[in-house]
């Protein structure tokens, strides 16, 4: 069985795959957020997952923060949760141009004009800028010893041997 934690990576998608990156947490939140689902026998009947694993993810996000359960029973995303929209759109985006060949199955749209919307990189002097212009360096909560114990990034791949 897999493990729930990525003790050994200093990296802020690790810790939030450790929150919402198992089987059905973010397709539960996709409802909750954009289409308001509250209910735990809407969330079962709309996703048709099982029951004992709806109990147990439900229960984890409420810990975890990302929902709150109050006492009608209902479940609400919270500011934790709705902080994950950008994310869920540009998830949706990949989806869509690598695995929707009829088109896409959902539009993410302006709510003051009906104007479809979508996630970009952005830089505060250039405004957007295509993702591959996008380049990385440690943040100030990066250890380094962590960095002294990483590989070289500029390390190139061994030729394949021909067959």
């Amino acid at each position: 069985m897999l493990g729930k934690t990525y003790d050994g990576q200093i990296c802020s998608i690790a810790r939030s795959l450790e929150i919402v990156g198992e089987r059905w947490t973010l397709l539960i939140l996709r409802d909750a957020i954009f289409a308001g689902v509250t209910r735990y026998g809407d969330f079962q009947h709309n996703l048709g997952i099982s029951t004992n694993i709806l109990k147990t993810r439900l229960a984890s996000l409420v810990e975890a923060g990302l929902m709150t359960r109050d006492d009608a029973g209902d479940y609400r995303p919270t500011a934790m949760a709705q902080g994950l929209r950008p994310a869920l759109i540009a998830l949706t985006e990949w989806g869509d141009t690598w695995f929707a060949p009829d088109g896409r199955p959902i539009d993410y749209l302006h709510a003051d004009c009906g104007e479809p919307v979508q996630v970009e990189a952005r830089c505060e002097q250039h405004g957007a800028i295509p993702p591959d212009d996008v380049a990385v360096r440690p943040g100030p909560g990066m250890p380094a010893e962590y960095l002294a114990a990483r590989r070289p990034q500029t390390r190139r791949a061994m030729p394949r041997p021909s067959l």
